[in-house]
């Protein structure tokens, strides 16, 4: 089996995950690494192997042996660099957001349809263990979605990443953190979302985002779907997920899943590993070899971004 070679842009938290997702993947090889500070980006390569740095995407892109993109970069950089990638003939698995602007998201997809590449969005929710074990008892008819109660909660009253290390640039609960339940609800549902609202609380001074908001979502089949966002909550840090059904109530944390009582349910044996970045890797890797659309490619995500675009502009009137 040829190896695939990737280059993998961004080395801050969610790079190290792909990084380390990647080592139980067989017939991968990253082979560059791109991120913003040389020194740091050098000293992660070494740990991990991988002989090609650069702070700079075009200089990967160029490399010929590269067959593959993953990007980790900071959301405003997304879409710009996903198309850099399908012009340079490589697949590229773009982290969430896809876009910011639904105008790139859906330059993106004309691009990724025409180029006959794998292009896809880490809508990692998808893959976690705990969502596939919902997912699987709805494709059995086992169980329906009435209601998804969301939680998506953070303590960043400061601009700092996950590693507690101060971000470049600015995160957003619209565009990055409510993209992954408004993709979630509708692809747990087959079903699109036909009604959306939001609300947002103040704006903050320095950051110049809300740090609060309030989403409700319908689907056409009649669930739906209530989330709280908040950068301000000094508590358990991350997204929950309730799913009231027809049949049963789970509660979904990250890869692991309880029932409505708090009983843990063994998901170990949904997939080949426990992980939801590493699943999504291999789903990307299996695409290109299989030359089909992954889960999670672009055409499937655009229609969440559709929706985030709507909320933005209620949200701005």
């Amino acid at each position: 089996m040829k190896p695939i070679k990737v280059a993998l842009a961004g080395a801050g938290a969610f790079g190290i995950k792909h990084l380390d997702g990647i080592q139980n993947i067989d017939g991968v090889e990253v082979v560059s690494l791109i991120s913003r500070e040389l020194d740091k980006t050098k000293d992660i390569a070494a740990k991990y192997g991988i002989p090609h740095v650069s702070t700079e995407l075009a200089d990967s892109l160029a490399l010929k042996e590269v067959d593959a993109v993953i990007l980790c970069t900071p959301t405003q950089m997304h879409a710009s660099q996903t198309l850099a990638c399908l012009k340079a003939g490589k697949h590229v698995q773009v982290e969430i957001p896809l876009c910011d602007v639904l105008a790139d998201g859906e330059e993106v997809a004309h691009l990724s349809a025409k180029s006959g590449l794998v292009a896809m969005c880490g809508h990692t929710r998808r893959f976690n263990p705990s969502h596939q074990y919902v997912h699987n008892k709805i494709t059995a008819g086992q169980f329906n979605i009435q209601q998804m109660d969301v939680q998506t909660y953070f303590f960043r009253r400061s601009n700092m990443n996950a590693l507690g290390q101060p971000r470049s640039w600015t995160d957003h609960l619209l565009w990055h953190h409510a993209a992954h339940t408004v993709d979630l609800f509708a692809y747990q549902c087959g079903s699109p979302i036909v009604q959306a609202n939001a609300i947002q609380g103040p704006i903050h001074p320095t950051l110049g985002i809300a740090m609060d908001m309030s989403i409700q979502l319908k689907a056409a089949n009649g669930a739906i779907c209530t989330l709280s966002l908040s950068f301000n909550n000094d508590g358990p840090l991350g997204t929950f997920f309730r799913y009231i059904g027809d049949s049963a109530t789970y509660i979904a944390r990250y890869d692991d899943l309880f029932t409505g009582k708090e009983e843990k349910i063994d998901v170990s044996q949904v997939a080949v590993s426990m992980n939801g970045i590493e699943l999504q890797d291999r789903e990307f890797f299996a695409a290109i070899r299989e030359g089909r659309a992954p889960n999670s490619s672009v055409a499937s995500v655009l229609p969440c971004y559709q929706v985030l675009h709507d909320l933005e502009q209620q949200l701005s009137h």
